[in-house]
């Protein structure tokens, strides 16, 4: 059976009490002080549509979610005098363990998101988004779980795209919640071993799967410059 990630519809849009859209980044971000590349962030091309989704993880404790996109192909990633604030609602992934924004974009720019937390701005890496030349592919065969066992190893294999420099697995249980999520940069895990993990943002340490239950597999393969290549996903019973 395909597995299909259920999303919600946030709350709250996206926007500041304070400034209107088209606002840039720099004036948003005012006297406030601000932590560059600190919010877990990355993009993909919608597979049924001509949007893009924007997934960020949202720590606990954040608040004032936003999105911002350069005002043109050709500017300085690092330059925030150049990207505007977007008004765009928040989608929820996993259950609202992540988040993301849908949005339409027609030509090939960088985009960031951002939160509060602690009384500061973090800001994403910027995120170059590729759904013209580089659209996301999707595809869930490529994808192997070891069967009978509780703690499989799962792999897989590239798609398309030879650049990817970080892969991104999501565990999750019949009802679409996180049970783990981690970062590796080789093209295995297995279930609950940390030794490849390069970055763990499981809440807690997970309980044993159960034999005989269903679970999802979620992978994204994520570009240096935080663009997703592949996005499988596929179901397993261990």
């Amino acid at each position: 059976m395909k597995r299909i990630l259920v999303l919600g519809i946030g709350l709250l849009l996206s926007c500041s009490d304070d400034l209107p859209e088209n606002s840039s980044l720099s004036s948003f971000i005012g006297t406030k002080e601000i932590v560059v590349d600190n919010v877990i962030a990355c993009a993909a091309s919608n597979p049924n549509d001509d949007l893009v989704s924007v997934f960020l993880y949202p720590r606990p404790g954040a608040t004032n979610i936003q999105y911002f996109e350069a005002i043109d192909e050709g500017i300085e990633k690092t330059d925030f005098d150049a990207y505007q604030i977007k008004v765009s609602p928040l989608l929820d992934v996993f259950n609202g363990f992540l988040q993301k924004f849908e949005v339409a974009i027609n030509q090939e720019k960088w985009v960031i998101v951002s939160f509060e937390e602690d009384g500061k701005i973090h800001l994403s890496n910027p995120i170059r988004i590729k759904n013209k030349s580089k659209p996301t592919e999707y595809i869930a065969t490529n994808v192997s779980v070891e069967s009978h066992t509780i703690n499989p190893l799962i792999s897989w294999e590239d798609g398309l795209y030879n650049d990817t420099k970080i892969y991104f697995q999501v565990i999750t249980d019949a009802d679409n919640n996180l049970i783990s999520g981690t970062y590796t940069f080789d093209r295995f895990f297995r279930f609950y071993e940390l030794d490849n993990v390069v970055l763990n943002i499981t809440p807690k340490t997970p309980d044993s799967l159960q034999p005989g239950l269903t679970y999802g597999i979620t992978l994204l393969a994520v570009s240096e410059d935080n663009w997703v290549n592949l996005f499988s996903t596929r179901n397993f019973t261990p």
